[in-house]
């Protein structure tokens, strides 16, 4: 993929300057890593008068494969050939868009310390990219483009120029220019629209990417006579997504309006006191318990067995305490959303450094599990036969055998308080059991016994007088004496 951004200048106010705004220095040849190939950035000319600087980015097909949907281009499923045989090497897209923001982040900020006014005056612009997917053709550019102050050409480029019966293809041939643009807004503009003329994008769009919108389209996007097209289409056309990147454009758009913040405007509700706050559900006081006895214990390198989404991992990775996380799943399907979850395609190297995912089975040995300081088992043991505990028991405690280990399960004595729980019936369909805390304390107890682990328990959520927490857990802890013995014999 290449893209090229050129400016005028003067003696006064030289061209070269664009080295600076862009923070890249005209009289190298750079190039920068992504999760998809190469971005290599260096200026085919530079002088007072004229300068350009050129992006190329270079794409790995296999590594957009391994790192893709998985289900060819644009996640279709019986487009599965698409994963090896596609455009995405050579025509501008969400590839491009991401390189762009990565390589020229402080420029798409409009951030320039050694230029700060050059940074924020308009510049005369040129613009090109070869080869940009259109899909609504160059009509489409012109309408996207156009009202942001771009003079357009869109070009259109022929399937192939011996046949010219043959029609034209979806990609043009596109120009931008401009003098009434400053550089930042210029890029923002190429970071929204890329993926809105390609209409896909390479990676899973969550509700992260509503923000990312609406940074780059501030002062610009809530006022486009195409705002629907781009919002629907850079959000993959996920409707809740569309639906409130819509609600807070409009917002923008009546507080700009009205001279005013967005808070001023979005006051209808007022706000909710501290005894309307709604408690925060079970899963995420479990996740808080998780995390505060693994700081209390001083784990750095922790295992989460069963991690299934990933949101525990997520929730660690927040804390640089936590120097090496381990997600551990039997399906394949789970770590996939996990990937998802935590982003790992676009994780910078030192973040993904922390982080690792993999497939395995609780009830085999894996010396993959060997030397954690801690191993977290959250909501996975009331999902095996019982019959299979001791397996699991074994491959944790007494093959992987971490200084802490963490299991939480449901507290089957708290059921009564669910309303909608019939009674008689297990929280989770795939539970093959559930225990009452004298149950649980008993097969803890001895477990600990079983491998020299020391284990207090503790409540998770609301500890009724009566039944008890939702959720129980227990610590178990290397003792003393059999630290002390492992030590020796090592």
């Amino acid at each position: 993929m290449f893209l090229t951004i050129s400016t005028r200048g003067t003696a006064a106010l030289p061209a070269t300057d664009l080295g600076y705004l862009l923070h890249k220095h005209p009289d190298k040849a750079q190039k920068f890593s992504t999760s998809y190939g190469t971005a290599h950035v260096f200026y085919p000319e530079a002088d007072a008068e004229r300068c350009t600087a050129a992006m190329l980015l270079e794409v790995d097909p296999l590594a957009l494969v391994r790192r893709g949907k998985g289900k060819g281009r644009g996640g279709a499923p019986d487009a599965a050939l698409a994963q090896y045989v596609n455009d995405r090497p050579y025509a501008a897209s969400s590839l491009l868009a991401v390189a762009l923001s990565a390589v020229f982040s402080s420029a798409l900020r409009g951030v320039c310390a050694a230029r700060p006014e050059r940074a924020a005056a308009p510049l005369p612009l040129r613009v090109e990219v070869p080869a940009l997917p259109a899909r609504g053709g160059p009509d489409l550019v012109r309408k996207l483009f156009e009202p942001l102050g771009w003079a357009v050409t869109a070009e259109p480029v022929a399937l192939d120029a011996e046949f010219p019966e043959w029609g034209d293809s979806r990609y043009v041939r596109l120009v931008l220019e401009s003098e009434a643009l400053a550089l930042g807004e210029a890029l923002r503009h190429l970071y929204v629209l890329l993926p809105v003329l390609d209409d896909a994008k390479h990676y899973w769009v969550s509700s992260d990417e509503v923000d990312k919108l609406l940074r780059a389209g501030d002062g610009w996007l809530a006022g486009h006579p195409e705002q629907k097209l781009i919002t629907s289409r850079y959000l993959s056309r996920r409707w809740s997504l569309t639906r409130a990147a819509t609600e807070r454009l409009e917002l923008a758009r009546l507080a700009e309006t009205d001279d005013s913040q967005v808070e001023a405007v979005d006051n209808a509700v007022e706000p909710e006191t501290e005894s309307e706050e709604k408690p925060a559900p079970l899963a995420v006081r479990r996740r808080e318990a998780i995390v505060e006895a693994l700081r209390a214990c001083g784990a750095a390198r922790v295992l989460d067995l069963g991690c299934g989404q990933g949101q525990l991992v997520q929730e660690l990775l927040k804390d640089a305490r936590f120097t090496e996380v381990a997600g551990v799943d039997v399906s394949v399907r789970a770590l996939t959303i996990a990937a998802r979850r935590l982003r790992l395609d676009r994780m910078g190297e030192r973040q993904a450094s922390r982080v690792t995912l993999f497939q395995g089975s609780l009830a085999y040995t894996d010396k993959r599990l060997k030397g954690y300081d801690a191993a977290v088992l959250s909501e996975v043991i009331e999902h095996l036969d019982l019959p299979r505990l001791p397996a699991l028991e074994y491959a944790v405690f007494g093959h992987a055998r971490p200084r802490t280990v963490l299991v939480t399960t449901p507290n089957v004595e708290y059921n009564v308080r669910w309303e909608s729980l019939p009674a008689g019936h297990v929280r989770h369909g795939d539970h093959r059991f559930e225990w009452t805390r004298e149950e649980f304390r008993s097969w803890a107890g001895a477990v600990a016994e079983r491998h020299g682990y020391d284990v207090g328990f503790r409540p998770v959520g609301p500890d009724d007088p009566e039944v008890g927490p939702p959720t129980q857990m227990a610590v178990f802890t290397l003792s003393a004496h059999t630290n002390e013995k492992e030590a020796k014999a090592a």
